[in-house]
Parts: structure tokens; sequence; C-alpha cells
């Protein structure tokens, strides 16, 4: 278990290395390495997900090691609570950025092995502070450059810890 403490309040998150063992590893080294220390949950779509890990609050993208294999034929879905790998059209692309589902989004589960079909791979879920999800949904948002979505009042992660 992890936990995101964050300026709006604390998330922590319940991993399963057992269905997406490659995933929580690439998480963990980022949470062990200090990487998501600073940084801002920068796109937050209420009704759907809120999405971090990668940018810091000016903005700037955070330099991420290698990508990580796609696990999300693992059987997890993207249901309300559960954190996924967020990725770009390639299938194989997440490495640092998840996101946090807000609302069944199943829509985003592995249907085939094919670049429509992969999905986003769900590797753990809130088990505490959902109620700080929430109110981080809830937060205004805007256009920052060409990023969209972005809360207008930084919503940041002072850093995480390991719940031991």
């Amino acid at each position: 278990m992890v936990t995101l403490h964050t300026n709006f309040g604390d998330i922590t998150l319940q991993l399963d290395a057992e269905k997406a063992p490659l995933t929580v590893a690439n998480f963990m080294k980022y949470v062990e390495d200090g990487f998501y220390d600073s940084t801002i949950f920068h796109r937050v779509i209420d009704g759907f997900m809120i999405q971090g890990g990668g940018f810091t609050e000016d903005m700037g993208q955070k330099r991420s090691n290698e990508a990580v294999k796609n696990e999300a034929n693992n059987g997890l879905s993207n249901r309300k609570g559960t954190v996924a790998m967020a990725r770009t059209s390639d299938p194989h692309s997440a490495t640092a950025q998840f996101f946090i589902n807000i609302n069944d989004n199943t829509f985003l589960d592995f249907k085939s092995e094919t670049s429509q079909g992969w999905g986003y791979c769900v590797f753990g879920e809130v088990v505490e502070g959902l109620d700080v999800v929430e109110k981080i949904k809830a937060v205004a948002t805007g256009n920052r450059g060409m990023h969209q979505d972005v809360p207008l009042e930084a919503v940041i992660i002072n850093n995480v810890s390991v719940k031991a």
C-alpha cells in the first residue's frame, strides 16, 4: 500500500502486484525514487478521472523511465476508485503517469491485443481517501498552454509514502 500525500488530503492505494506485477514494480520504482514528490494532478475531468504523476506545478514535464508493458489483460476493470496507468495511443507507452477512475470507465478495459483493444492497465484501487478524490474531481479547470482540463488551483502530490 502507498499513500499519496496531497494538498487536498491523503489517498491510500492498495496495489495489485499479483495481477499487474510489471506495472506495480514500475510504479514503486518511481515512488522509491521520489519521482512523484511535488508533482500535480494535471488533468481533472469530473465524471471520468483525475490524472497525475508527470508534471510539476509550473506544467514542466518530468523525465520518465522506459515504458512498461501493458498488463491491461489482467482481468481488472477500470471501475470507480481504481488506479490505472495513463499512456499515449501506443498501448505499451505507459511510464509514470497514472489516473484514478472517478466513474465506472469499463470502456477503457482490455478487449483484444490490438492497438484499439488493449485498454488501460488497472494496477490498484483507492482504499482510503475517496473523499479526497471527490474533492479533487470538483476543482475548477481550464487550459494551460496546450493542456486542457488543468486544475486552476494546483492539486499537488507533496510526496508518497509506503505502508508496511
